[in-house]
């Protein structure tokens, strides 16, 4: 594939002449034929890191749902319980800087296997804690565990896809935080009203042990894919060949890239995960909702989320598709899902459940397609050898964010009661990070890393 020079800035891009229109005609003519013959093993492995994401976020979220109720039988307030979040969230950020470099030292299969077995223990471990210091302990092993999901599933698409179907690839995957979080309260409710709140962790983290036994069976890197065809492979691989060596960290560390996308996570990975962590406290404190019906609203929220997920990617992709340079395509559909999230602001003085619900869920789904694009940002600025370490230390930088939102978010609850505040937050972070990522990276173009052979 040929190089090309992107535009700087935002905005910029040349009128394309009416020659270079019929050639781009031309060349999604043959790009579409391309694609009916090629194959769909790329699209399998996608479906089996959609299906991961969703275990991991059905793993994360029953405690959420569970909170009320636990905190009746457990006894905590709600600083102890942002504490509790707090211990998944510093595991997971040390989960993710781990695991970003063990998924570019043992190769996807096996680091993902060994993240899933060790977050679905945890999972389990759950049903046994009887403190407020033995649910910190299970959610520090989870957080752990679930540090390796996001590093994996990036480099396999990095591995899987060329570049003009990344973006569309990740939103599908990325999904998969939403049907998870769509699964939990359909499941959860009905298991603890029946069976106990201890079932509800032990029968979801079993999840875990069926998908690795699809995924080791199934999975193998493009190479030596079995049912791979030449025209698929020669697809995926339509990208120019990244460098054999491997990355080490300092190599990575002085680039504004990897600054870019670290404080773009940094920002707004907290509000998805006040989201997940405090939306259902939030509607049963504001709507007076309980355990029996505490499920459609939250269903409601993430099947919203559902469209920005896949819509997001499709976005960037498409215009990227048109002749949109990489740079112009990805930040317009960021531009695009930070502003749709501003409206959260108004959801504190929201009398209605279910404009509350919304409200909430615009802006779930509009986080979702930011997320989706910055990840595909991360493809599109390194190569395949340092996906895994670059989205691991953003990830980091993610959950230390989500350290300090939960932490603010007990504090401002324990003293004021009120969310106000948090929204204000979630509604202005999606802009300034952008404003960042911007001023960082004016365009987007693949970082010059000088490679030895060493890390």
């Amino acid at each position: 594939m040929a190089s090309r020079t992107e535009p700087t800035g935002i905005d910029a891009v040349a009128p394309a002449s009416s020659a270079t229109e019929i050639a781009n005609n031309v060349q999604a003519v043959a790009t579409s034929s391309l694609n009916a013959r090629v194959g769909n093993c790329r699209w399998v492995v996608c479906a089996l890191l959609f299906f991961a994401t969703t275990i991991n976020y059905v793993d994360r979220q029953v405690l959420s749902i569970l909170e009320k109720d636990l905190r009746s039988s457990i006894g905590w307030n709600d600083l102890q319980y942002a504490h509790i979040v707090l211990a998944f969230q510093a595991a997971y950020a040390v989960g993710l800087l781990m695991a970003g470099r063990l998924m570019d030292k043992l190769g996807s299969k096996i680091g993902y296997t060994l993240a899933i077995v060790v977050w679905s223990v945890a999972a389990m471990s759950h049903s046994l804690a009887r403190t407020v210091i033995g649910f910190s302990a299970a959610r520090f092993a989870l957080g752990l565990g679930e540090g390796g999901n996001f590093p994996a599933a990036i480099k396999t698409t990095a591995e899987w896809f060329p570049k003009k179907e990344r973006a569309l690839a990740t939103g599908i995957f990325n999904a998969g935080t939403n049907i998870g979080a769509i699964v939990a309260p359909l499941t959860v409710p009905w298991i603890a009203i029946h069976y106990g709140w201890r079932w509800a962790f032990i029968m979801t983290g079993l999840l875990g042990f069926i998908w690795v036994l699809v995924w080791l069976t199934l999975y193998h890197r493009p190479q030596e894919h079995p049912r791979i065809s030449n025209a698929e492979l020669a697809h995926i691989q339509s990208d120019p060949a990244d460098p054999p060596a491997k990355l080490g960290w300092l190599k990575l560390l002085p680039h504004r890239q990897t600054w870019a996308f670290a404080v773009g996570k940094f920002l707004t990975d907290p509000i998805w995960w006040f989201y997940l962590f405090w939306i259902p406290s939030f509607l049963r404190d504001k709507h007076g909702l309980d355990l029996s019906t505490i499920g459609p609203p939250v269903i409601a929220i993430y099947l919203i989320a559902d469209f920005g997920s896949v819509g997001g990617g499709l976005l960037s992709s498409t215009m990227i598709r048109r002749g949109w340079s990489v740079n112009k395509g990805r930040k317009i559909a960021m531009l695009i899902c930070a502003i749709c999230v501003v409206p959260i602001v108004f959801t504190p003085m929201v009398s209605s459940l279910w404009g509350a619900v919304a409200l909430i869920g615009l802006a779930a789904a509009a986080h979702q397609g930011w997320s989706a694009n910055l990840f595909t940002l991360a493809s599109d600025m390194f190569p395949r050898t340092a996906v895994g370490s670059v989205v691991g230390f953003g990830g980091m930088a993610g959950a230390v964010g989500g350290m300090l939102i939960a932490e603010v978010t007990g504090r401002v609850l324990q003293v004021t009661g009120s969310y106000k505040p948090i929204f204000l937050i979630a509604g202005s972070a999606y802009l300034a990070a952008l404003l960042v990522v911007q001023l960082l990276v004016p365009t987007v173009r693949e970082a010059r890393i000088k490679i030895d052979s060493q890390n």
